[in-house]
């Protein structure tokens, strides 16, 4: 076998074996109201009143679940959720800071939220989308975004990685898949695969090859099958 192939493919062992999903330790969501999941930590302050004066209970982290019991709308017609962070922790937070599988148009909502984001906010909350709304008429547009953005970042990933690794070593290669900067995309289920030939990174593609799997008949599979037949990813299946 070709000694570049063979590289390639353990370092592509190496990795996938290494993934933790941390999505399938799934949080336990309070009891109480509609299950809504924090997507903007910008916007994310718990509120004792409904107004953006109010005493702050806590701010919120992206990816934290709430249960929405009642909205109220302010005197600017701000609307915000009274939710449950838990049986004893409640209060008041914008709408605009979640999004719920229960409330219609909320997947359009996120969707316009992570097209106007960039590299890791992209990419978590895409990842957010793809949990929350699993048969939501917009998953094929999502992974595509998804993907594109995970190896959008690849090259920044790769330049950074490099200067970390020794290049004397035997395996260098290990010095890029072992980056630390990959911990918190690994953490989304995003997974990066070394390419010997470049001499840097690639997305793995994941997400390009359930659109074409799942929705083989939609414009984003023509897209999605661009990119894995790609001199990168042509070369991979060899």
């Amino acid at each position: 076998m070709n000694p570049h192939k063979l590289t390639l493919r353990i370092a592509c062992f190496c990795l996938i074996f290494s993934v933790t999903n941390t999505h399938a330790q799934k949080q336990k969501p309070p009891l109480g109201g509609r299950i809504a999941v924090v997507v903007d930590e910008r916007l994310s302050a718990v509120r004792a009143t409904p107004e953006l004066t109010g005493k702050l209970v806590r701010r919120l982290s992206r990816g934290r679940l709430v249960a929405i019991r009642t909205a109220k709308t302010d005197r600017d017609g701000v609307v915000f959720y009274f939710v449950n962070l838990s049986s004893r922790t409640h209060g008041w937070i914008q709408r605009e800071a979640v999004v719920s599988a229960q409330y219609r148009n909320d997947d359009e909502r996120l969707l316009t939220l992570l097209k106007n984001s960039t590299e890791f906010d992209r990419v978590a909350r895409a990842r957010i989308f793809l949990d929350t709304f699993p048969r939501s008429a917009l998953r094929a547009e999502v992974l595509l975004i998804l993907g594109d953005a995970a190896e959008q970042v690849s090259a920044k990933l790769s330049r950074e990685a490099e200067k970390r690794a020794d290049k004397d070593a035997q395996f260098e290669h290990t010095y890029f898949l072992n980056y630390s900067g990959l911990d918190r995309y690994n953490r989304q289920g995003v997974t990066f695969i070394f390419d010997p030939r470049e001499h840097r990174l690639h997305y793995d593609g994941a997400a390009w090859r359930e659109i074409v799997r799942r929705f083989p008949r939609s414009p984003e599979a023509v897209e999605a099958k661009k990119r894995l037949d790609s001199r990168f990813f042509g070369n991979a299946k060899d």
